[in-house]
């Protein structure tokens, strides 16, 4: 007996080509050739060692043969890795999160994919995390229970929307495919050539995230920074303006060392839109707070047979309200699906035709800082 297959989405295969083409850092295919080429060399460096050490009659470097064996290697341990979260993680269902399934078919769908990845919540133990792999022609994605939270309890839904579109974004641009994995198996222990690569998938990861959820950008950086209940209070425009100016070798050092970047460095790309995200070097300048990149800078492929869930829209007065759950309607190819998804949109309180939104209030009942969300839309 198989494991269930993936969900289907009916697009036309290829759909996922032309996002992907306006959001792929623009150097990730460049750093993902060098770590290729230099995977290659390390790996006929291992073949000679073991080549020599069986004339020699002698144990080979241990390291070289984990690179001699790493397609079994990294064969063997995807698929643990997706026999773990079967075994251990909350599959997303229409019954089981609904509201973070109804996220990711938004994702998959917008994104080109032509099915749906398994997702599962795993125990996340105060961890903020979230990932995406793959085993055979099997895609799926993990979010710490921590994680999940933030789009429920802690009221961020849009947070955990760009986090999984993020990770999305990670499968629509071939991230984790087998090969690629394989072909750059042995970069990851050469300085500089294996992070940067990861740097940059990185960052084309945070592309798909904000073409298709640039409202939760910033609540999902300061989730990042702060926790799924401190980040509320966590001011992301003030460390996105720290990344000019926090200089020096060893912050050079830690981030070009670093499979992620730098947070600093990650919020600054996220919020100016005019330039892709730097891998080595920080930002030389300030954000210019004039007009960002067009919206029609590139186009999000149209889907068929999938309505894309409906975004807040920013209220007049920049103030956020209470939320409060609407209900969208998903439409599939064999008719009219209707489900009540709890998205979280700004419910605006009146009195009358003319009165102003209630500001929501922390819990000594003073009213919380206005967040500007439009920096961070596209």
């Amino acid at each position: 007996m198989r494991a269930q297959p993936m969900q289907v989405l009916p697009v036309a295969p290829g759909s996922h080509v032309p996002l992907r083409r306006h959001v792929r850092h623009p150097r990730e295919i460049l750093t993902l050739v060098v770590a290729i080429i230099a995977s290659l060399l390390l790996l006929l460096a291992a073949f000679a060692e073991v080549s020599a050490a069986i004339d020699e009659q002698r144990t080979p470097d241990v390291y070289a043969l984990a690179l001699v064996f790493a397609p079994l290697l990294v064969w063997f341990a995807r698929g643990q890795l997706w026999a773990q979260q079967r075994l251990t993680g909350i599959k997303l269902t229409p019954e089981q999160f609904p509201e973070a399934y109804a996220m990711l078919v938004d994702a998959a769908s917008r994104s080109g994919l032509s099915y749906v990845p398994d997702a599962y919540v795993v125990l996340g133990n105060g961890v903020i995390n979230a990932a995406a792999s793959g085993h055979g022609f099997r895609r799926f994605v993990f979010v710490n229970s921590d994680l999940l939270e933030v789009g429920g309890a802690a009221r961020e839904p849009d947070a955990l929307r760009f986090v999984i579109a993020h990770e999305v974004g990670h499968i629509a641009a071939g991230h984790v495919s087998y090969w690629r994995i394989l072909g750059t198996f042995a970069s990851q222990w050469i300085p500089l050539v294996g992070s940067t690569l990861s740097r940059a998938q990185e960052y084309t990861a945070d592309n798909y995230g904000h073409a298709l959820a640039p409202q939760g950008a910033r609540s999902a950086m300061a989730t990042l920074a702060g926790g799924k209940y401190l980040g509320r209070s966590v001011d992301v425009d003030a460390m996105a303006d720290r990344a000019v100016t926090e200089p020096g070798f060893f912050v050079w050092v830690t981030n070009a060392a670093a499979s992620h970047p730098v947070l600093l460095w990650r919020m600054h790309a996220l919020r100016d839109r005019r330039r892709p995200g730097r891998l080595l070097w920080r930002p030389r300048e300030p954000w210019l707070w004039g007009t960002p990149a067009a919206p029609g800078a590139y186009a999000l492929p149209a889907m068929v047979g999938f309505s894309p869930t409906p975004l807040a829209e920013v209220l007049s007065t920049r103030q956020v309200a209470d939320r409060v759950p609407v209900d969208a309607v998903a439409n599939t190819a064999s008719g009219a699906l209707s489900s009540a998804v709890p998205y979280a949109v700004p419910a605006v309180v009146t009195e009358g035709a003319d009165a102003a939104p209630e500001p929501r209030r922390d819990p000594t009942g003073q009213p919380e800082p206005v967040r500007d969300d439009d920096r961070w839309r596209p």
